[in-house]
Formats: structure tokens, C-alpha cells, sequence
């Protein structure tokens, strides 16, 4: 559980560590892979978010997945990108969050992924939070947490203790 003083902080911020579907890079599940390649290829970004026609998050597509078709005994191709759709490849067991209010359960998704899909209860695509973005909170929290708290260091008993005998 976050401590309470730390949460308080981090929501002070003005900022939102939300960044809306509309600004996201996504794909259809139903594309090529080729459409894929390109989208991520122009957007620089590794892995995307894929969705449904009715922007229901699908899961995530990425580079090296795409790559990973194209690669022959004999060398590369791409000709399988034009026949195979992303959903034939796509990571499908990904997590997303619902609330994203709940600043614990985002930082232990984030240690291990650059983003979290963020959807409604009917897994529609809202955004995604990224790790970028979380660090941007952490630093305001940094930067203010003296302005509201006073930090005191915490002794353990053993401590407390030895310093009393001496």
C-alpha cells in the first residue's frame, strides 16, 4: 500500500498521467501485418495497442513480433506481411486497469512494461499510462513532498535502544 502522505502529494499535481485514445498510435486487429510494420516504424515506439472495430482493446503488437514472421531458413521476407493479420500474432494476455486512480496497482504493472492500456469496465480503449508519465508524478513528488510534510527518519527498536545503553 502507498503511503498515504506520498499519495497525497503525487495527487496534487495538476498533471494527468493519462494520455487519451486519441493521441495513441493503434491498429486494427483485422490490418496486415505490413500496416502494422509501418505504423510502428513511423511512430518509433515498439509496441502498440490493437483494437477491435468498435475500439475494444485486443492487445499489443510489436516489432519484434512482426520481425519474427519475416525471418526464413534462407533470410528475410516480407511477404507474409501482406497476408497474415494482427490478430493471428498479437499478445493477447496483456494487463490493462480500470481505475486509474489506483496508483499502486499502475507502478506494479509499469516496472515491467513502458505502458498499461487503460479501458472501461466494457474493455473499450481510453488511453494508455505510461512509465514516462509516471516518472513525471514521481519527480513532482520529489520536487514538492517538503512543501506539505515533514520528513522524519523512522527508527527501528534495536536503534532506538543501543542509543539509549550508550
Amino acid at each position: 500500500m502507498i503511503d498515504k502522505p506520498i499519495e497525497t502529494v503525487m495527487r496534487q499535481s495538476k498533471r494527468d498521467i493519462l494520455i487519451p485514445a486519441d493521441l495513441v498510435a493503434t491498429v486494427n486487429e483485422d490490418n496486415n501485418l505490413q500496416h502494422a510494420f509501418l505504423v510502428l516504424t513511423k511512430v518509433k515506439y515498439a509496441k502498440i495497442p490493437v483494437l477491435d472495430n468498435n475500439n475494444h482493446f485486443k492487445g499489443l503488437i510489436s516489432l519484434s513480433m512482426i520481425t519474427e514472421q519475416m525471418l526464413l531458413d534462407t533470410g528475410i521476407t516480407t511477404r507474409p506481411l501482406d497476408s497474415m493479420k494482427i490478430k493471428e500474432i498479437m499478445q493477447k494476455d496483456v494487463p490493462t486497469i480500470y481505475e486509474r486512480e489506483n496508483l499502486e496497482v499502475i507502478l506494479r504493472h509499469l516496472v515491467n512494461e513502458n505502458f498499461i492500456p487503460y479501458v472501461d469496465h466494457d474493455n473499450k480503449f481510453l488511453g494508455i499510462i505510461t512509465r514516462r508519465e509516471l516518472f513525471k508524478e514521481i519527480n513532482f513528488l520529489a520536487h514538492n513532498f517538503s512543501k506539505r510534510y515533514v520528513a522524519l527518519p523512522v527508527y527501528h527498536e534495536k536503534t532506538v535502544s543501543q542509543s539509549a545503553a550508550q
